[in-house]
């Protein structure tokens, strides 16, 4: 069968695309999104149309490097893309930032893998979805812990895991899961492992009937899986969770809650000045929590941005991402990106009265504040608090503004 992208190197959408045209391309996505976002809450749907407007476009490959069929983007990139999905569909976006989380780590860990590099060039001519499996049974959302093992027998390999949650997980072609390396290895001692979809069976374990973010389909499964054993990233998990997990997972998460928050505060925006027209230029009531909005609004965005260039600046050292201050800084985020993305939509809400409060008509931020309501909650912000504090006590505080 002829890839998907095969054909995108004969027409406009070739992977010498410049970068007006992927932002053109991620426009249309977000046109198709928007159109579904509501029933897609409403329904607690996956967002059909999105994803596939997504394949269409190529955008499911922007990572992967040029050399096996992608367009080898930066990050920067994905996250501006993030953003714009984030203003007009939070499941898409979600779903779109969680796909490049997990292929992140095929590109940056699985390059010295012939299995691996065959699977990027998969991604790009077919554009494989790809979720990633890493809470399971009671650990929640302690991501560095695995309770199910690798079995292995000879060059084969199973595993059989209870997932809690496997976001988009029916609708994925691949899953990259984390496990235990063996049955005798401790918890911590983890791998990730990949699978494409013939590999594997998804047993329902859990619906999803959330507050928000409900086209995300993020239900619980027994995930059963066979493959080859070449089919285990060759660098262990706690390095492909340090280098390229956490850090990209939470800058594309705090992308999409910006995309969010953005949404609301134009929302805002357009209900002030409406009524102001409608009342001879007076502000409505609400007028004053709107300056709260835009400035949380730029304090998020300044916060992703600089998170972004703190990444991309040491992504290919892996002893600067290994450092305390990087790990930590990372982590601290997502948590505040999380917490400015709630306080913007409140605001936002705040400015627009009831008319945002409403679930009917043009400045409605019910599903807004729905969706950025998980943000906290996204590997809890307490949780990560207690571990950076753990991590962090004996050092003292900066020895100026500056250093």
């Amino acid at each position: 069968m002829e890839g998907r992208n095969a054909q995108a190197r004969h027409d406009p959408l070739d992977f010498a695309a410049s970068a007006a045209d992927l932002k053109a391309r991620v426009e249309a996505v977000a046109e198709i999104a928007a159109a579904e976002a509501n029933a897609v809450d409403a329904e607690a749907r996956f967002p059909a149309a999105a994803i596939a407007a997504l394949r269409k476009n190529c955008l499911l490959s922007l990572l992967v490097p040029i050399e096996f069929g992608g367009e080898g983007v930066s990050f920067g990139e994905v996250a501006d893309a993030c953003y714009r999905l984030g203003q007009a569909c939070s499941a898409t976006a979600m779903i779109f930032a969680m796909h490049h989380s997990a292929a992140a780590c095929v590109v940056r860990h699985g390059k010295a893998s012939t299995w691996h590099k065959n699977l990027l060039r998969r991604i790009a001519d077919e554009q494989l979805l790809v979720a990633s499996s890493t809470t399971e049974g009671q650990s929640g959302g302690n991501v560095r812990s695995s309770a199910a093992p690798i079995e292995q027998d000879g060059e084969k390999i199973t595993l059989t895991r209870a997932a809690t949650v496997i976001s988009y997980g029916a609708e994925a072609d691949v899953i990259a899961t984390t496990a235990r390396r063996t049955e005798e290895a401790a918890a911590s001692d983890q791998v990730l492992a990949i699978f494409c979809k013939s590999d594997y069976v998804l047993d329902p374990l859990s619906g999803w009937n959330a507050l928000g973010m409900r086209g995300t389909t993020s239900a619980g499964f027994r995930l059963v899986a066979h493959g080859a054993r070449e089919q285990i990233m060759p660098e262990t998990y706690e390095r492909i969770h340090a280098q390229t997990m956490q850090p990209v997972s939470h800058l594309l998460w705090a992308s999409v809650w910006a995309g969010i928050a953005a949404d609301s505060v134009a929302r805002a925006q357009a209900f002030i000045r409406k009524a102001a027209r409608q009342s001879g230029g007076a502000l409505p009531p609400g007028a004053a929590h709107f300056t709260k909005a835009r400035s949380s609004l730029q304090m998020l965005r300044s916060l992703v941005a600089a998170g972004l260039t703190r990444f991309e600046a040491v992504a290919d050292d892996p002893q600067a991402l290994a450092t305390l201050d990087f790990q930590s800084a990372t982590a601290l985020t997502k948590v505040e990106a999380s917490e400015l993305a709630v306080a913007t939509v409140l605001s936002a809400m705040r400015a627009a009265g009831l008319a945002g409060y409403r679930n009917d008509g043009e400045f409605t931020l019910g599903r807004h504040l729905r969706d950025v309501l998980s943000a906290p909650i996204m590997i809890n912000n307490d949780r990560i608090l207690a571990n950076v504090a753990n991590t962090t006590l004996m050092s003292g505080p900066p020895a100026s503004l500056r250093s």
